[in-house]
């Protein structure tokens, strides 16, 4: 679970290890793959009309680019622990919303940092103007954000539970 706060991100152990996991896959076993595919590109000979060749070093530099973003994130992050299941919205916890008080139009999703999105579960940063509109609110409060048009929305908060991974 993570949290942003003034430069400081804070994460789970689990979310660390997970993060920490992925950037020594990267840094490490992912480069050595990726040189040998440029290699094997650059065999087939005229680089300029070599589509492999290209392929893999647009996908090197998205590995490259992924491995920064960790390196910085891990560098400023805090290791806590997950939220208390106290019905308060908070980051790490599952949020499940009703729109405009209408019980059959929720929303479920995970309020954390991108970078610990998950496929379970939709994820929305606490900075977003729907996160920042519920953080702090408790199970059965209403919330009001900004929508990209200027108006303003209302939800309830239906649910509040930390997230389990």
């Amino acid at each position: 679970m993570t949290q942003t706060s003034e430069n400081v991100t804070w994460l789970t152990q689990e979310a660390y290890d997970q993060l920490k996991a992925e950037l020594e896959y990267l840094s490490g076993p992912a480069r050595i793959e990726i040189a040998k595919k440029i290699e094997a590109a650059r065999e087939e000979g005229d680089l300029r009309e070599n589509g492999g060749y290209h392929a893999a070093k647009e996908e090197q530099g998205k590995q490259e680019l992924r491995v920064r973003q960790l390196t910085q994130l891990l560098q400023q992050a805090k290791v806590g622990e997950a939220p208390a299941d106290t019905g308060v919205v908070a980051p790490g916890m599952v949020v499940t919303i009703a729109f405009d008080g209408d019980p059959d139009d929720t929303l479920t999703f995970l309020l954390a940092s991108r970078e610990y999105a998950s496929a379970d579960v939709e994820t929305y940063s606490p900075q977003s103007p729907l996160g920042s509109g519920v953080n702090g609110k408790k199970v059965g409060q209403d919330a009001e954000y900004e929508l990209p048009n200027g108006r303003t929305a209302s939800v309830r908060i239906l649910e509040a539970k930390p997230y389990q991974g």
